[in-house]
């Protein structure tokens, strides 16, 4: 009995170890590089709303081996946490294959939506890409409709992956499951569009951060000015009831006089 336990135990560790492979080391890694990022105003959207000048945080993190590449980015939001499928875009090379995945696990979604935040991901990533394996293929993906909020979403979504090279193919006539698939890394197109989405330098931060430093210390000389200039003209109309009070107190009383003076 004690036999057969002992020989079903690994069989059933083998098992579990199947369902649940080990992650592989490069999952987990933090960001280590970081740029600006502008996200312009534009005009309010129906769907998605208010769309004002906000400003983001693009992380970055790639590894490189014999046998793979890996690449990660992932935008942050200020005072605002998003889930691991939200901004996040990840590429893996495989050098034995010679093909390149992008988000294979995950789909592309955007926080905030509709600010050209998916195209510029996937120009990134086609640099990234075409700046070392610019002849490997691309592996499909599968595109659902649960992935997109409405249709307004996918058409959206359909557009930014068409405008930087890939082919969309619907296999059913509602329009569920799409297959997005290009030829190789060569085919894919590396701009997007930078009056929506630019990148700021580290000299443009810091000429940001000191004009803004200018403008505050300016409004601040102006608003002790006008304070300076409310405070006296509190204090001169002080002085003016004063006065008015005064006077009026003098005409009462010789008001009173004239009256007393003339009944005597």
């Amino acid at each position: 009995m004690s036999t057969s336990t002992a020989q079903v135990a690994p069989a059933s560790s083998a098992s579990t170890a199947q369902d649940n492979p080990p992650e592989h080391p490069w999952a987990g890694l933090p960001a280590e590089q970081f740029r600006l990022i502008r996200l312009s105003a534009l005009p309010a959207d129906r769907a998605t709303g208010l769309r004002a000048l906000r400003f983001v945080s693009l992380g970055r993190v790639e590894r490189h081996s014999k046998a793979e590449s890996f690449l990660r980015l992932s935008i942050d939001l200020p005072e605002q946490k998003t889930q691991k499928e939200v901004n996040t875009l990840e590429v893996w090379a495989d050098h034995q294959t010679q093909q390149i995945r992008i988000n294979a696990d995950l789909p592309l979604r955007t926080e905030p939506a509709n600010r050209g935040l998916g195209r510029f991901l996937i120009a990134q990533a086609v640099l990234w890409a075409r700046k070392y394996w610019n002849h490997y293929s691309v592996a499909e993906q599968t595109l659902l409709i649960k992935h997109a909020s409405d249709d307004a979403a996918r058409l959206r979504r359909d557009h930014a992956l068409q405008a930087q090279g890939f082919s969309i193919t619907y296999e059913d006539a509602v329009q569920m499951r799409a297959v997005c698939s290009v030829g190789r890394v060569s085919q894919l197109h590396s701009d997007w569009n930078e009056n929506k989405v630019t990148v700021i330098s580290t000299l443009d931060s810091a000429s940001m951060l000191q004009t803004a430093d200018k403008n505050l210390n300016e409004q601040s000389a102006q608003i002790k000015k006008l304070t300076d200039r409310i405070e006296r003209f509190k204090s001169e109309d002080s002085t003016l009831r004063f006065t008015i009070s005064m006077l009026a107190i003098f005409a009462v009383f010789q008001a009173a006089l004239l009256i007393w003076i003339a009944t005597r």
